[in-house]
């Protein structure tokens, strides 16, 4: 930090309690100038020879006081000082030839003072005023920090402040250094991120692009705009820069941004409601200039704030679900999430180019509706079904995320009829589980027995369709005698000891898979694939036997749990 010090005197300056300074002197005082609460007794010579105004106010008060014989102190009370007392005593001591030191932090108060006191060249040469501005100029204004905070200090007096133009000066002086060319910046700033390694040893590092943004988080919002807008007229600096800054002042100052400040108690909501609205009208126009990451958490501080649906900033999140985070938006509610969904649906409603973003947005509610699902009592069937609903027509690689959702929320929704839970698992394409999936699925007792079943079926096809490749034989299509029942009475109608044989068919088909593949590589066993289809033959016959066969009812594809049989004819299909 730059200094100047002024003066050669010691500073003989005193005080008695709180509120009295004085200078000790042979010579009695003759003059008590009272700023706020504090009573300053000193010599009217050394402060006449410099002040003007001063030199005025003694004089009017002196003419006040002829025909009182025994006053023997000139009062002086000035109830609004710029400074305070404090800058006061720096002007005072530097009337006595004191030492007085001035730095970024007081400068500006006594520059305001001197003004008011009129400490001009005009009154002595080489007076306090033009000693201010020469330390401004060669050295404050040429300073990053020093210029930043003299910036903070101007908003205490921004009445007298602004009449000599310091706070244009501070806000010139910043942003022609945020918007200097990289390899000239010479001077020491804060920058906390991460600094690459190379075998432990720090490697050289070019200055960032963004590396000013850490240092202006301090400033007040009402500073703090001013001197974005002074970076952006400037138009050296791009706009993600610009959505960096943003960031970095987010994080530091909204409750709510982040998940530590989540739990800071508010006492003034309408400041911070304020704050954030501000932040929103700072955002460049371009759209990436921000990240989705940063629109999502500052929805979250304006939902945190109680003032989400005043700032505008659904449409943005919504715009760009497809980039935001599943711990970006685990903060919502299911009722905001699905008005984000909804707002993402007509952003992206019919493009072709579109499907990436769709597959990112299906992959997203999938996870959020499985974490969602731990809360029995936000979550609902209902919700549930709402949610997912809006986005099952989205393409998919795998329903595994799908499946999650449902087994969770199954897990912790034990109450719901079977009715429900077939509802539930029609979100989900079985031919679209990864073979792990599948393999927790036909284990899994809290899907309806039909769904079991038709995830074996599945497996068991994708096991012999392996089997065939790896052997060269052909294994006929296993297809079911029927896929369909409207009944209530599923999980009864199964053969119990069919479906465990079934799965255990299928993990020792597995395990000789593996066997074989590890001591032979590539000779199968062909015995389990067969295995594994007597079974199926024998659950689908039963069936027959039960009386429960059913016609076609239904459109559905073929791997959707509420498939119906296409035609008469599959029936006849059997090893």
């Amino acid at each position: 930090m730059k200094f100047m010090k002024l003066g050669s005197k010691p500073d003989s300056f005193q005080s008695e309690g709180d509120n009295i300074r004085y200078v000790p002197s042979d010579l009695a005082t003759d003059v008590i100038v009272i700023i706020g609460d504090v009573r300053f007794y000193l010599h009217k010579f050394p402060l006449l020879s410099k002040s003007a105004r001063l030199q005025k106010l003694i004089a009017t008060t002196s003419s006040s006081n002829e025909d009182n014989e025994i006053h023997e102190e000139d009062e002086i009370e000035i109830a609004e000082f710029p400074g305070g007392p404090a800058s006061f005593e720096i002007c005072a001591k530097f009337c006595y030839g004191m030492t007085v030191t001035l730095n970024a932090y007081n400068v500006v108060a006594a520059r305001c003072a001197a003004e008011f006191l009129e400490m001009h060249e005009t009154v002595e040469k080489g007076n306090l005023v033009y000693k201010i501005k020469v330390f401004l100029n060669s050295s404050i204004f040429q300073t990053w920090k020093d210029s930043i905070i003299v910036l903070q200090t101007t908003r205490a007096l921004s009445t007298y402040d602004e009449e000599l133009k310091l706070t244009g000066r501070c806000l010139d002086s910043i942003a022609s250094k945020a918007s200097i060319d990289t390899s000239k910046v010479e001077w020491s700033y804060t920058y906390s991120k991460k600094k690459n390694l190379d075998n432990g040893l720090r490697k050289p590092q070019a200055v960032p692009r963004d590396w000013w943004v850490e240092d202006l988080c301090d400033l007040h919002i009402s500073l703090y705009k001013r001197v974005i807008s002074t970076i952006e007229a400037r138009g050296r600096v791009s706009s993600d820069v610009i959505g960096e800054a943003l960031h970095a002042y987010a994080n530091k100052r909204v409750p709510g941004f982040s998940k530590s400040s989540s739990s800071v108690q508010i006492t003034d909501v309408s400041k911070y409601k304020a704050l954030v609205g501000s932040i929103i009208e700072l955002i460049p126009d371009e759209k990436q200039s921000v990240s989705s990451s940063f629109l999502t958490r500052l929805l979250r501080a304006s939902i945190f704030l109680g003032c989400y649906e005043e700032t505008g900033l659904m449409n943005r999140v919504g715009e760009r679900l497809d980039e935001a985070s599943l711990g970006d938006v685990m903060l919502y509610d299911v009722d905001l999430m699905q008005s984000l969904v909804e707002v993402f649906l007509k952003c992206h409603h019919s493009e072709e180019d579109d499907i990436k973003a769709k597959a990112s947005v299906a992959k997203l509610v999938d996870g959020y509706l499985a974490e969602k699902s731990r809360d029995s009592d936000s979550l609902t069937l209902q919700k549930f079904l709402s949610l997912a609903e809006m986005v099952s027509s989205f393409p998919r690689q795998s329903h595994d995320g799908v499946y999650r959702a449902i087994d969770m929320f199954l897990k912790l929704h034990p109450e719901i009829s079977k009715s429900e839970k077939k509802r539930l698992c029609r979100l989900m394409d079985c031919r679209k589980l990864s073979a792990e999936a599948c393999a927790h699925a036909v284990q899994n007792e809290r899907l309806p027995m039909r769904v079991v079943v038709q995830v074996l079926f599945f497996e068991q096809v994708r096991a012999n369709s392996n089997g065939s490749s790896s052997t060269g034989d052909s294994t006929p299509e296993i297809t079911p005698a029927s896929r369909s029942t409207n009944t209530e009475d599923d999980r009864e109608s199964w053969d119990t000891e069919d479906i465990k044989a079934l799965r255990g068919e299928l993990a020792s088909q597995r395990l000789t898979k593996n066997q074989q593949q590890e001591n032979s590589k590539g000779k199968l066993v062909k015995g389990g694939g067969l295995g594994v289809s007597r079974v199926f033959s024998k659950l689908w016959s039963s069936k027959e036997r039960g009386g429960e066969m059913m016609s076609s009812s239904g459109t559905s594809s073929p791997g959707s749990v509420n498939d119906d049989s296409k035609s008469s004819s599959s029936t006849s299909k059997k090893h």
